[in-house]
C-alpha cells in the first residue's frame, strides 16, 4: 500500500524521493491545502511548500486508513518507524515494465518540469516548485518571492493535465 500510494502522489508532487518517502502527516495542513516539509529534510536546507492540488488531498484521504497510525505516510513494512526505501520505489517501477535507464524516480521531476515549460507556465514558479535555488546571486540576494498563489494554480492545472493524460491513454 505505501509504495502503491507514493506512486500514485510522486507524479503530482514531483517532490525528490527523500522528501516524499520521508513524508509525515504532520507536515500537512488541509485547510491551506498544502505541504511543508522541513529545512532538515530538503536539499538545501530550507523550508518548502508545496501546494496540494484536490487529487492529492483525495489521496490522501484513501490513505489515512492504511497508515494514520504512523508518523509517516509510506511506513516501511518491517517498522511503523521508518519510511518506504527509495528501492521499493523503483523496484515498483521495475515490476511495472520500466527497464533501467528508460525511467527512474527522479524522472518524474525532470518530466514535470518540462511539461510545464511546454505548457507555458513561467519558469520561476517551475523552478521554485522544483525547490531549486536562485544561481544568480545578486538576484538571490533581492528576489524572496515564494509565487505561492501562481504555483497553487499551476499544481492544480498539473494534476488536471495529469488525469486528462489518464483518461486518453485509458480511452485511447
Amino acid at each position: 500500500t505505501s509504495v502503491r500510494y507514493a506512486l500514485k502522489l510522486l507524479p503530482y508532487t514531483f517532490v525528490r524521493s527523500n522528501e516524499l518517502r520521508g513524508a509525515r502527516w504532520a507536515e500537512f495542513d488541509y485547510k491551506s491545502a498544502n505541504w511543508t516539509i522541513p529545512a532538515g529534510r530538503m536539499k538545501m536546507k530550507t523550508p518548502h511548500v508545496v501546494p496540494l492540488a484536490k487529487q492529492v488531498l483525495i489521496l490522501l484521504e484513501e490513505l489515512m486508513p492504511h497508515s494514520g497510525h504512523s508518523e509517516f505516510l509510506f511506513p516501511s513494512p518491517q517498522s511503523n518507524s521508518k519510511p518506504i526505501s527509495d528501492m521499493g520505489l523503483l523496484n515498483a517501477l521495475r515490476r511495472m515494465g520500466y527497464q533501467r535507464g528508460e525511467m527512474t524516480i527522479h524522472g518524474f521531476r525532470s518530466t514535470a518540469s518540462t511539461l510545464l515549460n511546454e505548457l507555458g507556465f513561467r519558469a520561476d514558479i517551475i523552478e521554485h516548485q522544483l525547490a531549486h535555488t536562485e544561481r544568480n546571486s545578486v538576484r538571490k540576494a533581492y528576489n524572496r518571492a515564494e509565487y505561492l498563489t501562481e504555483r497553487k494554480e499551476m499544481m492544480q492545472s498539473w494534476a488536471d493535465y495529469l488525469d486528462e493524460l489518464r483518461m486518453f491513454s485509458v480511452v485511447g
